[in-house]
């Protein structure tokens, strides 16, 4: 009987011992918060969030908004919520929006909208044109059906006085012929000829007018099936922006 009642008394002084366990686990929980505060940049409204849900955790209480309910996802490292600063990065000035819908009304109803994407930034809209469409491979005179889509982008190049810049792409499959040395020459050649068919066949403004060639060094997918190589030669005929004063 001794040996009996002393087990039991040895059980139940032991049935204790993980109330060690979890006092040392909410010490390490509370270190690693602090840790975490003294390593990030937080609002005094997330801290004391924080310090409170800490504190129904220690004493037991259940219930109410957790840190994320109350103060939202974060990022440690700058306090800034997720989203917060969306608007600021969408920083696209208010005439290229506008220039965007333009260009997207007038050639939806050109009925081209196959055959160029539209795309904007805060430097202007980009009108990105295949290769296959305005040239035959490895040439740079535009081709009949290059024309009539040429032709069709007259009305928004006239729709605004905002400077043209007309940029080649090629692929990086080496060119090597006694006209074209490599892809720069080629990709000039073609952006060149674009600028020219512009201002002598639909008297666009010289003085608007610019070309660029940037070879097989701007690729927008890698070159890496004949796909994506269809994809990077290209040309794009960018309207830039250029603010109202610059105008006057």
């Amino acid at each position: 009987m001794a040996r009996r009642k002393r087990k039991n008394q040895e059980e139940v002084s032991g049935s204790g011992n993980w109330l060690t366990t979890f006092s040392d686990l909410m010490s390490l929980l509370l270190t690693f918060f602090i840790l975490l505060f003294s390593m990030s940049n937080v609002s005094e409204a997330k801290f004391s969030s924080a310090s409170q849900s800490i504190q129904k955790a220690l004493t037991g209480e259940t219930g109410g908004s957790t840190i994320l309910d109350e103060a939202g996802i974060s990022n440690l490292d700058t306090g800034n919520e997720i989203g917060v600063n969306e608007e600021e990065t969408n920083d696209i000035p208010q005439q290229v929006t506008k220039m965007y819908e333009e260009a997207m009304a007038i050639i939806e109803s050109e009925g081209i909208g196959d055959q160029i994407s539209v795309s904007s930034d805060q430097d202007g809209v980009y009108l990105d044109i295949q290769e296959s469409i305005l040239f035959d491979s490895g040439q740079a005179q535009i081709s009949e059906i290059g024309q009539e889509t040429l032709n069709s982008l007259t009305k928004l190049l006239e729709s605004s006085d905002n400077d043209i810049i007309v940029e080649g792409f090629t692929d990086n499959v080496p060119m090597n012929s006694v006209k074209y040395p490599s892809n720069w020459e080629l990709s000039a050649d073609r952006a060149m000829s674009v600028v020219r068919y512009l201002v002598e066949k639909n008297n666009i403004e010289p003085s608007r007018m610019s070309g660029r060639g940037y070879g097989e060094f701007n690729p927008v997918v890698p070159n890496d099936t004949p796909e994506n190589r269809a994809k990077n030669r290209r040309v794009n005929i960018v309207l830039v922006y250029q603010p109202e004063e610059e105008f006057e």
